[in-house]
């Protein structure tokens, strides 16, 4: 008979797996949870640094090293897609700002969009692309050589930007930044040689689930305020949401453009990992320290975030189903 440690152990494994295997209406629920509850957002804000430490790990323990090798063989398109990214973006959004004079008419916002821009692609963005039947290999190396640059492109771009704004230096962002990472990829690394790869591969549902939870402890700790601020300020909160959404499909329609050339699967799927920016990131390496209207826009980003890839699964499933050889055709074009 199993023993009680045995069954005490295989409850929460066996939850985990369940909600591991809701995918993207567990990733919509979770925003909406989050909102819903507002004293979790006091009780969970001191642990953002910590929630997104988790997630990196997690990204990091996951990377299919074959995979990862096997694109790089084709730097072209990895170059060209990190490009945009990584500096093709905030320099626009930084551009927009300055030109239009909002970093002095509203420096709040105009710091949460160059925030946003600087960013790094979400961590779980090769997972909502997996959950879509997208390329999420090609996400996973962009999405690895951007991050990989972001403490430089980031601190480069708040030196030009963001003068003053910041409670830290660029240089003191840049260096927080690589600290995060490399922290998280020694972890995820230790991980990996304890456990093996093949064994993380095979709790996939329970690693799901587990990422989830931990988002969900990362979005309860950006929404804490979104509840009184809709009461409060009801124009003002819906208008940030509006903005939010118009900046993520606006870049997601963009990078999709820009990209088509490989097959519009593929370019949806860059587009996904360049409308899911990692703010999170920028919350733990900023400690916080941030104004009201910049905590509030991030949390207004929570919902097209978690929203997207649940609205986007029928476009998805039309452009796999009917994926073919032209694709790869087209990808010899630029790669």
């Amino acid at each position: 008979m199993p023993s009680i440690l045995t069954i005490a152990l295989a409850i929460p494994l066996r939850t985990l797996t369940w909600l591991g295997n809701q995918g993207t209406r567990a990733v919509a629920a979770v925003v909406f949870i989050a909102a819903a509850v507002p004293p979790l957002g006091a009780l969970l804000r001191p642990y953002v640094t910590e929630a997104i430490f988790v997630l990196l790990c997690i990204s990091f323990m996951r990377v299919d090293l074959a995979a990862l090798y096997s694109h790089l063989r084709r730097p072209a398109l990895i170059a060209t897609a990190t490009a945009w990214t990584t500096i093709g973006v905030p320099l626009i959004v930084g551009l927009i700002a300055q030109v239009t004079g909002l970093t002095s008419r509203a420096p709040g916002l105009s710091l949460a969009l160059m925030l946003q821009s600087m960013a790094s692609p979400m961590m779980a963005s090769p997972a909502l692309a997996a959950l879509m039947g997208l390329d999420a290999t090609l996400v996973l190396v962009t999405l690895v050589t951007s991050t990989a640059l972001v403490p430089f492109t980031a601190s480069l771009f708040a030196g030009l930007f963001l003068d003053g704004m910041l409670s830290i230096s660029p240089l003191a962002l840049g260096l927080k930044l690589l600290g995060i990472l490399a922290a998280s990829l020694l972890t995820a690394t230790v991980i990996r040689r304890v456990f093996g790869a093949e064994a993380i591969q095979r709790a996939k549902q329970p690693i799901d689930g587990f990422n989830i939870i931990i988002l969900f402890v990362f979005a309860s700790a950006v929404m804490g305020d979104v509840a009184s601020d809709l009461v409060t300020q009801p124009i003002f909160t819906i208008g940030l949401a509006a903005l939010a959404f118009a900046i993520y499909f606006t870049l997601l329609a963009i990078t999709t453009l820009l990209f088509r050339r490989i097959g519009t699967e593929r370019a949806l799927a860059l587009g996904l990992m360049v409308s899911q920016r990692n703010l999170g990131l920028m919350l733990a390496a900023t400690a916080g320290a941030l104004p009201p209207t910049t905590w509030l826009y991030f949390a207004m980003t929570q919902f097209p975030i978690h929203l997207a890839p649940y609205m986007l699964m029928p476009i998805a499933r039309r452009l796999t189903g009917r994926a073919d050889a032209s694709s790869e055709a087209a990808t010899n074009n630029i790669s």
